[in-house]
């Protein structure tokens, strides 16, 4: 069979390997052509496109870079005509895949959207659009087999494929005792735009923490050449490349910004606190747009405030810095989140194997 995988951010590349390495297991002679990243490739698919030349956080970044992904979406259009699919599978990215999607049903193509997007957050109305030009609708969040009933498209929930990712990884490295000083994780985006706004913060954080490694987990695909003027001035923190869960196993606590790393974060049980700031001409219309009361995936998942946001004006080191020590200080704080993170995975774990599970969704579809 022949699938085409449309992945336009690192989260995309991540569920997108593990997908692939799924479906080698049902389909021998896959043949899978993808825009996505290093890890979809390493599992065997030929990468069109990387999700580092793709991804535009925001309105205003959107705007400035419209004519490149104009050009990108009809490159692509073209080369899934050339390729001809049997299935094109859509991860998450929804500017770009929800347009793909309208023209692929049009073209007799048969699509498959894993991973939706957030239209919960904001443009419910898109309900509309995908139960029109999308064949099959696979979620990963439990409250979205229900947010979807109500607007009458039925969906299949398949877990989320972050809970097997991690547990695998911690069953191949056991946590070790910290030798040294006690390390803080900052994980400051997967965006260079994000990067610049939101990693000074962060640094500037260590120098009320002598005692402790502040440890920057740096974005897959971004060179080291972009992170240096940023740590030269701080004595302790240092960088590592391609090693955010290495980071984040042997953490104390972190500051991450909002998205996957969220959630990553507490699957691996380190107390976070979470870091946003972006355009402010962005945020004011994100602000007026979207609906949810969170922007952390944790929160929302839980419908409750588990970890603490930093959003906007509130991102400052003197914020940061209180809530940091709170985590490492509150006895009482450490031991509801724990209970929180353990109530969080056993919701992400009813789905079972979410990798697997959507690979033979897609499989036996393909098969119809």
């Amino acid at each position: 069979m022949r699938y085409y995988i449309i992945a336009g951010e690192a989260s995309g590349d991540l569920h997108g390997s593990n997908l692939i390495k799924q479906l080698h297991v049902l389909d021998a002679n896959a043949n899978i052509r993808c825009w996505g990243g290093d890890l979809m490739k390493a599992e065997g698919a030929t990468i069109v496109k990387h999700y580092k030349d793709l991804a535009f956080m925001g309105f205003v970044e959107v705007l400035m870079n419209l004519r490149t992904i104009l050009k990108n979406i009809d490159f692509c259009k073209k080369d899934i005509t050339s390729f001809k699919p049997d299935i094109l599978i859509l991860i998450d990215y929804p500017g770009f895949n929800i347009r793909i999607a309208e023209w692929a049903k049009k073209e007799g193509i048969k699509t498959v959207y894993y991973i939706s997007p957030q239209i919960w957050a904001w443009k419910e109305n898109r309900v509309h659009t995908i139960k029109k030009y999308v064949d099959k609708m696979l979620v990963i969040l439990p409250f979205e087999k229900d947010f979807y009933g109500k607007w009458n498209y039925e969906v299949e929930y398949v877990g989320h494929p972050l809970v097997e990712v991690i547990d695998n990884f911690k069953l191949k490295h056991p946590k070790e005792e910290t030798v040294g000083k006690k390390i803080i994780a900052l994980l400051p985006g997967s965006r260079k735009q994000e990067i610049n706004v939101k990693l000074p913060v962060m640094l500037e954080v260590s120098k009320a923490f002598p005692d402790y490694e502040f440890v920057v987990a740096k974005a897959p695909g971004m060179e080291d050449s972009f992170y240096e003027p940023f740590l030269i001035k701080y004595g302790n923190v240092s960088a590592l490349a391609g090693k955010t869960y290495d980071v984040l196993n042997k953490a104390t606590a972190a500051l991450v910004t909002s998205g996957t790393a969220t959630l990553e974060a507490a699957l691996f049980g380190v107390p976070e606190v979470v870091c946003y700031k972006g355009n402010p001409i962005s945020y004011r219309i994100a602000k007026w747009v979207i609906k949810v009361k969170y922007i952390s995936l944790v929160n929302l998942i839980m419908d409750k405030a588990v970890v603490k946001e930093l959003i906007q004006d509130e991102m400052t080191t003197e914020n940061c810095t209180k809530e940091l020590r709170e985590l490492l200080e509150n006895t009482d704080r450490k031991k509801q989140l724990e209970k929180d993170y353990t109530d969080l995975k056993n919701l992400l774990s009813q789905g079972g194997n979410a990798s697997a599970n959507a690979a033979k969704i897609i499989s036996d579809f393909v098969k119809k």
